[in-house]
């Protein structure tokens, strides 16, 4: 990937042009990226930032290999894959978003499946590149299944027609992440509290982590200021979206018009007490632990046959993180939720 010329710098008012992928559609999970360029944060930090709309959370690490991005909103457990396939061209992360891997296999909550042990035999349904179904294996790994006895179908279809139909009986479960399953059921007119039962990873398989920002190497080395200045801006935001879940979902809908505001609003408040809200509650969000990472490391290397399980620092920069003392906390621990 080339870099920008400083003429180009300057025709753009000195703004640095930042292209960055995104995991999917605008929705509520995103709010922080947009307060924090709605509120001028990116502007201060002299970066001039372009988002593009991705396919999913594990699909967005590959999509940053092409060079066509220079940050991304990506899956950290992929990224830790990829290391250990061997790949030199893997983005680094720079800034873990989630404490608590989002993945689930969402169930009748009036069915059999009440845990992964009751999961041979199941009929299970996906989205193609579902970070939940690409991580099954190292869930199998971690709770004593084994994956040859599951059947798995791939869909396009949206959660949204999948709940109904799991519901109906066309499927035992459904790969996700909890807050989106939950939301797409609600634009169903599913009610997800009584209605679904989930096999949630940070139950499960709890040492795997979710989304991080992420740069290319190519990037870091040439714009090491704009990474720096890329987490502050992104912290601010994270801390302006949990003080005013409104004008976070409002920054949501300056970009997607067509957002359901209630689904969006619960999926946001979801993300932010599950995948956010251990840790994040008294220590800040944005580092990550090296012990887990190592964990993660060896569950994927496992599972998929690697010789390499990366080391952390191979995957994980943490020296453009704020200072501890001022990064963005949830409002109260949710170790239970």
């Amino acid at each position: 990937m080339t870099t920008l010329a400083a003429a180009d710098v300057t025709a753009r008012g000195g703004l640095l042009p930042v292209r960055f992928i995104l995991n999917t559609f605008y929705s509520g999970p995103q709010a922080w990226f947009f307060l924090a360029d709605d509120n001028g944060y990116f502007r201060e930090e002299g970066l001039e930032v372009t988002f593009t709309e991705g396919s999913s959370l594990a699909r967005a690490v590959t999509t940053m290999t092409s060079g066509d991005y220079d940050v991304g909103y990506g899956d950290l457990n992929e990224l830790v894959r990829m290391q250990a396939e061997g790949r030199a061209d893997t983005p680094v992360a720079v800034m873990a978003i989630h404490n608590r891997p989002p993945y689930t296999i969402a169930v009748d909550a009036g069915g059999r499946i009440k845990s992964a042990a009751d999961l041979p035999g199941a009929r299970l349904v996906s989205h193609p590149q579902d970070a939940a179904w690409l991580l099954f294996p190292e869930f199998c790994r971690a709770t004593g299944i084994d994956p040859e006895s599951v059947d798995i179908t791939i869909s396009e279809d949206p959660h949204k027609v999948m709940v109904p139909q799991m519901l109906a009986g066309e499927w035992d479960g459904i790969f996700g992440f909890v807050n989106t399953v939950a939301a797409q059921a609600i634009e169903a007119g599913v009610d997800p509290a009584v209605s679904l039962h989930h096999l949630a990873w940070h139950s499960e398989a709890p040492a795997f982590y979710g989304g991080a920002m992420m740069v290319t190497r190519p990037f870091r080395e040439a714009h090491p200021e704009a990474v720096a200045g890329l987490c502050r801006a992104v912290n601010r935001g994270l801390a302006d979206t949990v003080a005013d879940i409104e004008a976070a979902i409002d920054a949501v809908a300056r970009r997607n018009p067509g957002i359901d505001r209630a689904a969006n609003r619960a999926r946001l408040i979801g993300t932010l007490a599950l995948e956010m809200g251990d840790a994040a509650a008294t220590l800040g969000l944005g580092d990550v632990e090296d012990a887990r990472l190592k964990e993660i490391a060896r569950l994927i290397a496992q599972a998929k046959g690697y010789a390499h399980q990366p080391a952390p620092e191979e995957v994980f920069d943490r020296s453009f993180l704020v200072p501890a003392t001022e990064r963005a906390r949830m409002p109260a621990a949710t170790p239970g939720a």
